[in-house]
C-alpha cells in the first residue's frame, strides 16, 4: 500500500511493537450514534463473561444520574428499550460506547488476546465512536471514557434542545456541492443567526449538513433542485455544527481533567480526516472540535486504506460502517461482530 506524505504518523512505528507473535493485526472500526437498536449487546452479554462483566461495570459506574434520565440502567435499555429512550443522545451515545467495548472483550476472549495487548494495525472510530477507538489504543480508562461519553451525550441533548435544528443526509453530494446546497439555502433563508454546514462526509456520494431547522428546510428544496436527494435524519438536533459550541466548551473543561496517554497505534481523528498525533493536549483538542467541524470519515477510511495492513472488523453495534467502506472501497470487506456468531 502507498504511503500518504500528508500522514501525520507512520504506521510502522507503532506496528512492529504491537504485532502479537504472527497474529495478523487488526483494524478495529467503532461505530457511532444511530447504530443503536433494542437489543443491543445481548447476545454478547449472553455468551460472554467477558462482555457481561463490562456491562456491569457500566451499570454501577453511571449509577442513578443515569437512571433518572432512561428510567432504568444502561444495560436493561440496551436489551430492552424502549427505543424512544434509546434513541436519546444522551442514553444512545454511552449505550453505543459500553457495547461496543464489551463486544470487543468478548472477541478478545474467542481470540485468545487480552484487550490490552491484542495486535492492533489502527482504531478508528465514527463520531462518539472515537472514543472508544482511543479507550482500544490505551489512550483512555473504561472509566474515563465512559463519564466523556455520558457528559458528551447530555452537552449534546442540551445544545439540541436549545435551539431548533436538524440534520439532512445529501446522497449523490461531494464537499463542493453540499456547501453549495448550504450557502443558497442560507441566502433564501430568512431569519438571524442561521446556521448550515457540511457535517458528516461519509462516504463518496454521501454527505450530511447540519444546522438550524428553517434553513434545513430550504436545504431539502435547494437539494432537489440541483439533482441532489435529501433525506431529513431523525436526531435531537445539529450535530457537528457551531450550534454545538455550548457542548464543546464543557467537554473541553472535562477533559482537561482526564488522563489520556499515548495511543499504542494509529487512531483516527474525524477533525483532521488523519491519525491523531501521539501527545495528550492535541488528542484534547481534537475531540473539542469534533463537536463543531465537520466527520471525515472517509479521509480517516482511505487513510487506513493507503497506510496499514491489518484485517478490518466492525464492533457492535449494527453494520453501519462495513456499508459505509463498501462506498468507499469495495474491494475491503469489513468483519462484523454485531453479535458472537
Amino acid at each position: 500500500m502507498s504511503t500518504n506524505p500528508r500522514s501525520t504518523a507512520n504506521p510502522g512505528e507503532y506496528h512492529a511493537s504491537m504485532t502479537n507473535g504472527n497474529a495478523s493485526p487488526m483494524i478495529v472500526l467503532c461505530p457511532g450514534q444511530g447504530a443503536q437498536s433494542v437489543g443491543m449487546g445481548k447476545g454478547w452479554f449472553d455468551a460472554s463473561t467477558e462482555a457481561k462483566a463490562i456491562f456491569a461495570r457500566a451499570d454501577e459506574i453511571l449509577g442513578d444520574e443515569f437512571r433518572e434520565i432512561a428510567g432504568a440502567p444502561l444495560s436493561k435499555v440496551c436489551f430492552e428499550g424502549p427505543v424512544e429512550k434509546l434513541n436519546r443522545t444522551d442514553v444512545s451515545q454511552p449505550a453505543i460506547y459500553v457495547t461496543s467495548i464489551a463486544s470487543w472483550h468478548g472477541v478478545c476472549a474467542i481470540a485468545g488476546h487480552e484487550p490490552e495487548t491484542a495486535p492492533l494495525a489502527a482504531t478508528a472510530g465514527l463520531s462518539l465512536g472515537e472514543y472508544t477507538a482511543l479507550h482500544i489504543a490505551g489512550s483512555l480508562s473504561f472509566e474515563d471514557g465512559l463519564r466523556l461519553v455520558a457528559l458528551r451525550g447530555r452537552a449534546m441533548q442540551a445544545a439540541a434542545e436549545a435551539t431548533p435544528s436538524s440534520m439532512v443526509a445529501l446522497i449523490g453530494a461531494d464537499e463542493a456541492s453540499a456547501q453549495e446546497v448550504c450557502d443558497q439555502a442560507l441566502e433564501r433563508t430568512e431569519g438571524d443567526g442561521l446556521v448550515l454546514v457540511p457535517a458528516n462526509f461519509n462516504a463518496p456520494g454521501q454527505v450530511v449538513i447540519s444546522g438550524s431547522s428553517a434553513a434545513c428546510d430550504t436545504a431539502e428544496t435547494v437539494a432537489g433542485e440541483v439533482g441532489l436527494k435529501a433525506t431529513r435524519l431523525s436526531v435531537a438536533g445539529a450535530f457537528h455544527s457551531p450550534l454545538m459550541a455550548p457542548a464543546a466548551d464543557e467537554l473541553g473543561k472535562a477533559l482537561a481533567e482526564v488522563e489520556i496517554a499515548e495511543p499504542r497505534c494509529p487512531v483516527m481523528s474525524n477533525a483532521s480526516g488523519e491519525p491523531h498525533l501521539r501527545d495528550e493536549v492535541t488528542i484534547r483538542q481534537r475531540l473539542v472540535e469534533q463537536l463543531t467541524s465537520p466527520v471525515r470519515w472517509a479521509a480517516n477510511c482511505q487513510w487506513l486504506l493507503n497506510n496499514v495492513e491489518g484485517d478490518p472488523f466492525e464492533l457492535a453495534p449494527g453494520r453501519t460502517l462495513a456499508g459505509l467502506m463498501r462506498r468507499i472501497d469495495k474491494q475491503t470487506k469489513v468483519v462484523t461482530h454485531d453479535t458472537p456468531a
